[in-house]
Order: C-alpha cells, then structure tokens, then sequence
C-alpha cells in the first residue's frame, strides 16, 4: 500500500497562488492513477485535477481549467497541484488520492491523504 501526506495549504487572497505537494510512501506511485479531490464544509467531495501514471495525461474539472495545474515527479515519489488566480469558492480541504482509474469519482481512488486547508479570502 502507499501512503499520502499533503502539504502546502494556507490562506490566500481572491487571485492568488498556492502550490500543494503530496508525498508518497511505502511504494511507487508508478503503481497509480494520481489526483486531487477537495471537500468544503457541507459538501460532497468533487474530483478537481487527475494525471496518469506516467505523467503524460492530465485531466481537469471544468471550472478548474485554465487556473489548475497537476504534476508528478515519479523519481521524487511526489504529486502536486499548482493553482493560480484563486477564488473564494476554492475554498475547500484538498485530498491527495491514488487510484486505479482516473474519473471523476472517489470509488476508484484506494488510498488517501488526510487533507490540506485552503482558504481564500474576498
């Protein structure tokens, strides 16, 4: 199995960058399907940012696009999620996750991290 750590969140203004970084142990997340969900209070968890194995295709939610950007240093053992001209309703804990298949749906990602903060202020 692997194991997630995130890292990276804060509190930032509307427009705005933060750079989250996950760290993986325990195996190669060669082995996986990377990708960032988040979560804000009184919501459902939503699929933002996927990126394949090899780091050679990426997937985004819409409202994401443009602003988001996913990458994997496999040699690193690392995935992070660099996002750009924040908005308030980005305002969520955002999730580490590795899985079998990348879609829009926590069912096919097994493991998972504890969650970053991020807060961005109007």
């Amino acid at each position: 199995q692997v194991q997630l750590v995130e890292s990276g969140g804060g509190l930032v203004q509307a427009g705005g960058s933060l750079r989250l970084s996950c760290a993986a142990s325990g195996r190669s997340i060669t082995n996986y399907v990377m990708a960032w969900f988040r979560q804000a209070p009184g919501k459902e968890r939503e699929f933002v940012a996927g990126i394949s194995r090899s780091g050679s295709s990426a997937s985004y939610v819409d409202y994401v696009k443009g602003r988001f950007t996913i990458s994997r240093d496999n040699a690193k053992n690392t995935v992070s999620l660099q996002m750009n001209s924040l908005k308030p309703e980005d305002t969520a804990v955002y999730y580490c996750a590795a899985g079998s298949l990348m879609v829009a749906s926590t069912t096919h990602y097994n493991y998972w991290g504890q969650g970053t903060q991020v807060t961005v202020s109007s």
